[in-house]
């Protein structure tokens, strides 16, 4: 039986929406360790990328930016024009392994904000990564799943290819 809403339930529920602002492109910037693996790009290639996009698509204006790099954070700055997300986790500084910061963020801290971007990242309109990166494979695989085959993906390395 369903029971009749309270007025606060009423109120609180009334105006819900959901908090992703659309359109938005993810941007998974990695760096760090990943140089063993492949070839680095830098942050400012993957912002050429994301203002082709705008070229595109005048009313993107948000980015989610998903990257393990303080410097990274700090480099968003550069870009007023474009609003960025990302989760509110210490982050990488300088040459730290990824073994050795994952294990300073404890247990529930490393697992959590990876899932949370991921799944912004899937959820996203668009989304900027690199070939050469598992978690860009991962993230592109569940946007395909998800009927996001045909919403683009840029890749900021072109020598790589699944």
């Amino acid at each position: 039986m369903n029971k009749p809403r309270s007025d606060i339930e009423e109120f609180v529920w009334s105006n819900h929406k959901a908090w992703i602002p659309r359109p938005l492109l993810s941007l998974h910037v990695r760096m760090g360790d990943k140089a063993c693996e492949m070839k680095l790009v830098e942050f400012e290639e993957y912002m050429r990328l994301a203002d082709r996009l705008r070229q595109q698509f005048p009313h993107l204006n948000s980015i989610w930016l998903s990257t393990e790099m303080q410097e990274v954070i700090e480099k968003s700055n550069l870009y007023p024009h474009w609003k960025f997300y990302y989760t509110n986790v210490r982050r990488q500084v300088g040459n730290t392994t990824m073994a050795t910061y994952e294990a300073s963020l404890g247990r529930e801290i490393s697992t959590n904000y990876p899932m949370v971007n991921f799944w912004m990242a899937a959820e996203a309109d668009f989304f900027v990564g690199a070939l050469g990166s598992t978690w860009c494979y991962l993230i592109d695989g569940m946007r395909n799943t998800g009927g996001k085959v045909m919403a683009g993906y840029l890749s900021v390395n072109k020598d790589r290819f699944w």
